[in-house]
């Protein structure tokens, strides 16, 4: 082989391999190895077993019906939120925004404009909520994606592929430092009703089958909400009687659990610990988990539906604790009647 042959072949393999790199797919549903999301002081990793409960927690789950059993709003494809783990080199790309646009975030602090939306979600189910290829046109079709080199987060509601555009569509999109813990501003919402992220607040099937304990809180929805509290920044009704967004339940320490499976076990510790947090309107109880096709209806359904709203108990409204690091609450915090 010449000189200039050999160069020339080290050159197209050193080509191919570079272009290998940058069409590396996103990982879907990936274990994040034990990484937290937020630092230990946010609003979702926040130890609530101590907190003070609410002088109207009583009024809150009779509200929402103290027989109402909890659904796991999760499990295998199509149900749950899909969300997906992308490099630090995956492309940034520009999405139009459809309704949201002055509450939305065109990219991530410290980075260009664009969200890291695969090549992928254009024609393959399993990226976007509702496992239809480029989103399709009903449903919330949230978009969560993960750069794991950055530590970001991104996500996207309303999500669409619109091809005779050539554009991605989103009703609003949000970025969150996964280092920090910045609140959305005071009256925004994310892609969540609340102005939460969605990632934190899910059951994961890593963390559930996991050998440690699950240590953050999680989203739920009931079917009517009044006003918001920390750590909630938007409203989205004000309906009397009925819950604040931010609202927090915790499962009762008294609560046995030792009939249940062992990984239900440790997602119904994290409730005891660490609560559940109103994050949107929907169905009364509905826990919010991830697209899994690993998990187990057979499993799920029969722990979730035996326990009940009469099983928890609100916490005082906008509770901080006393953590030094905690983050502050905003200054024009509200219900309304």
């Amino acid at each position: 082989m010449t000189k200039r042959l050999a160069l020339l072949v080290l050159l197209a393999v050193t080509a191919a391999v570079v272009c290998l790199k940058a069409a590396t797919p996103p990982v879907l549903e990936g274990s994040l190895v034990g990484r937290q999301l937020f630092p230990v002081s946010n609003w979702w990793n926040q130890d609530i077993s101590g907190a003070p409960v609410d002088t109207n927690s009583a009024g809150f789950i009779n509200f929402i019906g103290g027989t109402r059993k909890l659904h796991p709003d999760f499990g295998p494809t199509p149900y749950g939120f899909p969300y997906m783990l992308v490099s630090g080199d995956q492309a940034l790309v520009p999405v139009t925004w459809t309704a949201y646009g002055d509450e939305s975030d065109d990219g991530a602090p410290g980075l260009p404009a664009g969200y890291p939306m695969p090549n992928e979600a254009k024609t393959q189910a399993g990226y976007i909520e509702g496992n239809v290829a480029g989103g399709g046109t009903s449903g919330d079709r949230h978009m969560i994606m993960v750069d794991v080199d950055h530590w970001l987060l991104y996500e996207t509601g309303g999500t669409h592929w619109n091809a005779s555009a050539n554009r991605w569509e989103a009703s609003g999109g949000a970025t969150f430092d996964l280092n920090s813990n910045n609140r959305r501003p005071d009256g925004w919402t994310s892609t969540d009703a609340a102005g939460l992220a969605i990632l934190p607040g899910l059951v994961r099937y890593d963390e559930a089958y996991g050998t440690g304990e699950i240590t953050h809180a999680f989203r739920f929805t009931v079917r009517a909400t009044n006003g918001y509290v920390w750590p909630a920044s938007h409203r989205a009704g004000s309906t009397s009687g009925a819950p604040p967004m931010g609202m927090r339940l915790r499962l009762k320490a008294s609560k046995n659990l030792s009939s249940f499976p062992a990984q239900m076990q440790r997602v119904f510790r994290a409730m005891q610990k660490y609560g559940l947090i109103v994050a949107d309107n929907g169905s009364d109880m509905y826990i919010s988990g991830t697209m899994d096709n690993r998990w187990d209806n057979d499993v799920l359904n029969p722990a979730f539906s035996a326990l009940t709203a009469a099983d928890f108990e609100v916490i005082q409204l906008g509770w901080k604790g006393t953590t030094l690091n905690a983050p502050r609450p905003p200054t024009n915090v509200r219900v309304t009647d």
